[in-house]
């Protein structure tokens, strides 16, 4: 039976913009949290799992509120991170940006990944519908491992704030596939924050 899963970016972060590592939702970000949540009222979720921060948390808060009979709940697994160090063939274009890491940050953050693959992309016998409120690094991460992409793809995948990625697996060890990525139907152009060019279509 299908397994769906489906992964959501946080809202926008209230000043973001000052490198702050974490806090509340901006206005705007709240408002992009109704709207997802709107988007996905008539999914009838199994589960769902959001990222201890701040953030994260705020925005399962505010899905919860428009689809009561959903409880979130944190998973450690689900925090922000950075997926992997770079590899040989990453492209020398990157150094300055897995540069900006340590290696004690890259073994963390695949170390984590590994159980967050083994936790949420496990095959299931039922229908289920799986919701988890997360990070771009770990979106990207999950998204590349569905494609069966090189290790160090993920630094070219991004998700906006609250745009809606979904997996499919269609039957038990079978292959993953990418049904949507990074979605933005739910939100007006004001409300697509989070890449790194704005998207205006």
């Amino acid at each position: 039976m299908p397994h769906h899963l489906y992964l959501v970016r946080h809202g926008e972060q209230l000043d973001a913009e000052h490198g702050l590592p974490d806090g509340t939702l901006s206005p705007r970000g709240r408002r992009q949290a109704e709207l997802l949540a709107e988007r996905l009222g008539g999914i009838p979720f199994d589960a769902a799992y959001h990222s201890p921060l701040e953030r994260a948390a705020e925005t399962a808060e505010i899905i919860a509120t428009k689809m009561p009979a959903l409880t979130p709940e944190p998973s450690p697994l689900l925090f922000d991170c950075v997926p992997s160090g770079p590899t040989p063939e990453t492209p020398s274009a990157y150094a300055p940006f897995f540069g900006s890491f340590t290696e004690l940050e890259f073994e963390a953050g695949r170390a984590q990944m590994a159980d967050a693959n083994a936790e949420f992309l496990r095959s299931h016998r039922e229908d289920r519908h799986d919701l988890l409120i997360t990070h771009n690094f770990v979106i990207a991460w999950f998204v590349r491992e569905a494609l069966g992409a090189p290790e160090w793809r993920w630094v070219t995948i991004n998700q906006a704030n609250c745009g809606l990625t979904v997996l499919s697996q269609r039957a038990p060890n079978r292959p993953w596939s990418l049904v949507v990525h990074n979605d933005l139907a739910h939100l007006p152009p004001e409300l697509r924050t989070g890449l790194p060019e704005p998207y205006l279509i």
